[in-house]
């Protein structure tokens, strides 16, 4: 189960690759990236299908990105998850989100957490990152409180 202090080191990373990055502005992959970008973070755009976002290079896979990220935060189906985790590994990356919103099924799945367990990954899991960023809009404080209600808020 997530903690509290893994969501706070993970936040506390300033270099980050965003996996799974769409090209779509409308997308929320899209907007959570250009979110970590204004906060000033150095949110890398990782994307297979794209050289560049926003006028930002864009890069296939996490090994890929030079220099190197720190940790990345996965926008990913599971089953592209468990690739990407292994990507990870080999880049040396320790820190992963794998995004987890109000609906769906998020990025995580079983053999991805696993693996990063084994790997000695840290992992953020089944969360999204705007209910934990300061001065977020008020709909991302609701679903804040509804996991502090139901016990699904890290502590």
């Amino acid at each position: 189960m997530t903690t509290r202090q893994q969501v706070d080191e993970f936040l506390g990373l300033r270099r980050i690759a965003v996996v799974g990055v769409s090209r779509n502005p409308k997308d929320f992959s899209y907007t959570l990236w250009q979110e970590f970008r204004q906060r000033r973070y150095e949110a890398v755009p990782v994307n297979p299908a794209a050289d560049q976002i926003d006028g930002q290079a864009c890069y296939a896979r996490v090994q890929d990105i030079v220099p190197p990220v720190t940790g990345a935060l996965l926008m990913t189906t599971p089953p592209v998850t468990e690739r990407v985790v292994r990507d990870c590994a080999g880049a040396g990356i320790r820190h992963v989100w794998m995004y987890g919103g109000a609906a769906g099924p998020g990025a995580a799945s079983r053999e991805a957490l696993d693996f990063c367990a084994a790997n000695g990954i840290d992992v953020v899991s089944g969360q999204c990152p705007y209910m934990f960023l300061p001065d977020t809009p008020f709909f991302h404080g609701m679903h804040g409180a509804w996991k502090k209600l139901t016990g699904s808020y890290p502590k």
